[in-house]
This record gives structure tokens, sequence and C-alpha cells, in this order.
């Protein structure tokens, strides 16, 4: 074999390259047989060239060449020649040239792939993760690697910048279990003792603040034992911030320029700054959720007032309770059949609600099973708020307002798709503030905190903290772009009082909160200093710019549904030498 040296890739070569002698190497993408000559597309990661296998050019190449078969690795070396008249390719970026080939080597042969190294495959996913080292042959796949090294790139440039320290915190650290699980990691040498891997920085990120560093970085992994979703992992990346000295306006204000910059550099993309804002209230009265998708209308109305009045029961029982009634227009739907409203139904079931009442709106009248149970002036009351059009279909759920607000929340998502409503060439932005510090958790029976413990409560509500621990605000915010949380993050509490009083509001004692937490506790007694911070997640943010549909597309070797990695077929039993080291025992339930 002689192997030569590359001295181009081939996504570079242009007509202003021809009669230049190139060595290239790469990947056979196709061979073509046309008589007298072979064309191979040569692959590699820049894109493709054709070459030309000619027998005026060598007769015992052009033989040879009848082997080369899909994804062989080449290299070949040649003269850049222009494409005849009429025979360029201006689909892509070299098609103006051809290599004609005077040596070749096959440096490795491959089996028939299970899968086309295509732009669009038509298989599972669970194959293209089996053989992800092909998936990630494939051009989109590869460009969404190739962006999220431009965003961190850009991202570290721009913090750096902006007087940001990079520094890395501990990946073993101490289980401090408060929402999602841990993964847990047993110690050799302190037996019945575990390390656990970080669901996120948070304290240390914290406790680098107390120590002076002022401006903190990092683009970290994180891990989090729970169910997963499209945009969800067991690990994942975050781009970690914490600042000293500064209130929420700062942290906006770095944040949207970094998001910017971001834009600006990876996809030409100028953004729109400053960002809108929306209280957690009003973003779940007008669109029930707090991560709206705000490229589309479709809001929600309460008609909890004219429903007081009517006579239909799931209406009045619901406000009976303390409920509430929440409807939203779906526009030209009234034509909908019964399997259709059915649809719609079992939809908002899986969010909790127990059904879904309509009204279709018709030229000067209303049609519905429901209607009788309201007078013509109250049907005509509640189309009005709708804002209800002849051909137009009014939906409305009755429950507890959490229930509503989620169920309609996801509805207007999910109708929006079908209706083709959503501009996907847009990028809306919006901060989501004031949210509760505290969330009631029926089945605990007690307050959790909705973003974490260590998030500082409004000053204004902090006297409430003891008393009205549900109804104090956070100093917490959250960055939503087209529907989706990228970002979030809080002021933090920096006295140890407040915290020891926010740990108490959670249902801890004194002795729990020092076993937990009692390394943060000391350390916010030595002159911590008023802080605050953000996190992002790099893959949902990847996952938008990328166009995808999962972040399963946009992280090179990720998990799947269930946790596991079908490559590499982890998690595996380990040996029993190992788990006598760690002094443990496995017991499989059945």
């Amino acid at each position: 074999m002689t192997v030569l040296k590359r001295n181009r890739i081939c996504g570079d070569l242009r007509v202003v390259d021809a009669g230049e002698s190139v060595t290239l190497t790469g990947w056979v993408q196709k061979r073509r047989d046309h008589g007298g000559l072979i064309f191979v597309d040569l692959r590699d990661r820049s894109g493709i060239a054709q070459v030309v296998f000619s027998p005026d050019v060598s007769a015992d190449i052009h033989q040879e060449a009848h082997a080369l078969r899909n994804e062989y690795v080449i290299q070949v070396r040649g003269e850049v020649r222009k494409r005849p008249e009429g025979m360029a390719n201006e689909k892509i970026p070299t098609g103006g040239i051809e290599v004609y080939i005077d040596h070749f080597e096959i440096l490795n042969r491959s089996l028939t792939p299970p899968l086309m190294i295509e732009d669009h495959v038509d298989v599972s996913e669970s194959l293209r993760l089996k053989y992800r080292y092909l998936d990630l042959r494939r051009k989109p796949m590869q460009d969404a690697i190739i962006l999220r090294h431009h965003v961190s790139r850009v991202t570290r440039e721009f913090l750096n910048s902006e007087g940001f320290l990079e520094i890395e915190t501990p990946v073993l650290t101490k289980s401090t279990p408060e929402g999602a699980r841990d993964y847990l990691v047993p110690s050799r040498v302190s037996p019945g003792r575990f390390f656990a891997l970080p669901q996120s920085p948070q304290l240390f990120k914290q406790i680098l603040m107390v120590a002076g560093f002022e401006r903190y970085y990092q683009i970290v992994r994180c891990f989090r034992d729970e169910d997963l979703r499209a945009d969800r992992q067991p690990e994942f990346t975050q781009i970690d911030m914490e600042l000293s000295f500064v209130d929420e306006e700062d942290i906006f204000a770095v944040t949207e320029r970094m998001i910017a910059r971001i834009f600006q550099e990876t996809k030409g993309l100028t953004v729109a700054t400053p960002f809108p804002r929306l209280a957690y209230a009003e973003a779940l009265n007008r669109y029930g959720l707090d991560k709206p998708d705000t490229r589309f209308g479709l809001e929600l109305r309460d008609i909890s007032d004219l429903a007081s009045s009517c006579k239909f029961k799931v209406f009045t029982d619901a406000l009976a309770l303390d409920g509430t009634v929440r409807g939203i227009r779906l526009p030209d739907c009234a034509g909908y059949s019964r399997k259709d409203l059915d649809g719609l139904t079992d939809t908002v079931k899986v969010f909790g609600a127990r059904g879904l009442a309509w009204l279709k709106v018709a030229e000067g009248k209303i049609e519905s099973p429901i209607a009788k149970f309201f007078s013509p002036e109250l049907l005509e009351q509640i189309r009005q708020r709708l804002e209800g059009a002849p051909g137009d279909l009014l939906v409305f759920v009755a429950d507890q307002a959490g229930v509503a607000f989620d169920a309609l929340g996801n509805l207007r998502n999910e109708m929006a798709r079908r209706l083709s409503l959503i501009d996907e060439s847009l990028y809306h932005f919006a901060w989501i503030t004031d949210f509760p510090l505290l969330d009631w958790d029926a089945q605990e029976k007690r307050f959790v905190a909705m973003h974490h413990p260590f998030t500082a409560p409004a000053e204004a509500d902090l006297s409430r903290l003891g008393s009205e621990p549900g109804a104090v605000r956070a100093r917490a915010y959250d960055l939503v772009l087209n529907g989706s949380e990228i970002g979030g993050g809080s002021i933090r509490i920096h006295r140890k009082e407040v915290q020891e009083q926010m740990l108490a509001a959670l249902g801890m004692d004194a002795e729990e909160a020092n076993a937990r937490f009692g390394f943060l506790l000391e350390a916010l007694e030595y002159g911590a200093p008023p802080h605050g911070g953000i996190a992002f997640g790099l893959d949902r943010l990847i996952m938008i710019l990328a166009g995808a549909r999962s972040i399963r597309d946009v992280i090179p070797f990720p998990k799947t549904q269930k946790a596991t990695c079908l490559m590499t077929d982890a998690p595996t039993p380990v040996d029993q030498k190992q788990l006598d080291e760690l002094m443990i025992r496995t017991r499989i339930l059945e």
C-alpha cells in the first residue's frame, strides 16, 4: 500500500483549481459505471467531490475501481478538471469540477451498511442508535454536531470577553436529592457511602461566588435519573453561569447579548433585544403553560363568570369546587366530525382533564349538544369573548386551574401544528418572571421548591415565608424560545438565616438541613455576596437551531428513552470482583 499525504479536502475544490494535482481521502458515497468511465462520489467531512476513473488515464486503475463499494475508505490522487459544458451539478459546491484519478488505494473495506448514508433515511431510531457511527456519517447529523461545536465556541468567546472565568466543578459530589433522582456512585474506599453525579453545579458555583471569583461559567455535563422524553436525556449539557453583585436586570442583559451573538454567528440572524417579559400568572392565563409558544394566537379565555349562570352541570360543579372554565377558539374547525371531537377529548385527558365541551359557530347560530343549557344571550357572550366566527370551533375545559391550563395549553400547541399556524422561520423569545417560590406537592403533603431550594424569595414577600409560604414569589426567571424552556435561573439566597427559613418551609428540620446542606450554610456565614445565575440546556438550544425534532439528533451518543446505549449495550452487569471490592450485593426484584 502506497499511502500519500492528503493535500486537499473534498468540499473545497472549485473550478479555479482546474489543472492542480490533488490527493483526497474519504468514503465512497456512490459508484456509477458509465460505459468506459467510472464515477465515484467521494465524501469527507467537508463535502463531496466527484472523482473519475478513466481507462485513458490508467487502464489498470480503471479496472481496479470496479471493486469499489459504498463506504469503502479510499485515497485517490488525480488532476482537477472543469466538468464539460452542461454537465455541472449546481446542487453541490463542488459541482463544477471532477478529479481524474491516476493513483488510488483502498485503505479499508466496508460491509454493506445496515442503513443508507443519506440525508433522509427511512429506518427506525433504534437502528440508527445501534449503528451510531454510521448514522453520524450522514450530513444532517454532521451538520448538527458541527453547529454544536460552533455554539460552544461562540459562547466561550462571548463569556470570556465579558469577564467570566471558565472553572470546572466536581463530577463526584454529595447526594442532595430534591426533585429528580440522583445517579449514585459507590465509594470503594468508604464502604457503604456514595457519591452522586451532579444534577447541576448549583452549589459549587454558589461557593465560587463566596470564594470571590465573581463571574463563573462552564459548559458542563449534568445527570438526572428521571423519565425521559424527546427533549430529555439522563446526561445532558448545560451552559452554566453565575455572577456576583447583580440583580435580575444584569442577568437578563448579559444573557440577551450572548443569545444574540450565538444567533448572529451561527445562523446569520439578528435577534431583537430586549426580549419580551411575561409574568408567570399572565403566561398561564393567556397560553396555559409557563413556556408559551408565542408565534401564534389561540390564546385561552376565562369564561368562569359567564359559566356561573348557565345550567350545564359540568361547568357549575367545577366552579363550586373553586375551579375554572377556560376555552380556546379553533379556527375553521366547526366541520370536525364526532370522531375528530373525540380525538380532541382524548388529547386533553392525557393532561388530567375529565372531558372537553364544545360549541360550533355557524352563521347566526351556535350548535352543540350542550347549547340547550345556555340562554341565547349567554351563548353570544361566550362567542364574543372567544372571538368566534362562523366556521370556528370553541372548546372548553372545566376543572381545577392547574388541570385546565395544562390541558388547554397542550391542546393549543397540538392544534397549531395541525392547522399549520406556526411559522417555523420565526424565533420568539420571552422571559417568564414572578414565579411562585414554592409549589404544594399533594402526594408528599408538603411544599417543594418550584425551581430549587436556593432561589431567593422576593424581598417584599420574605416576611410571609414562615406563615404563608404558598403566597411567596420567587426571584426566578426562565427564558423560553418557541415554546421550549431553554434556560432558567434565579437570584440566590446569600444570607444564612434566609436559607434556613427556606429549608424549613420545605419541611426540613435543623438536623436534616445541616446534614444535607451544612457546607453551604457555613459558607454563607463568611461574607457571601449577593449573587445569581442562569443555566441553559445546550442540547435543547441546538435542537431548535438545527430544526431537529429530538435532542437525540444533536447529541453524538445519546441514550434511548429507556436510558440505554444501544451501540455499547450499556448499562451492563459488572464482574462479581468489582462488586466485592465495593462491598455491594445485587438483588433483582421480580
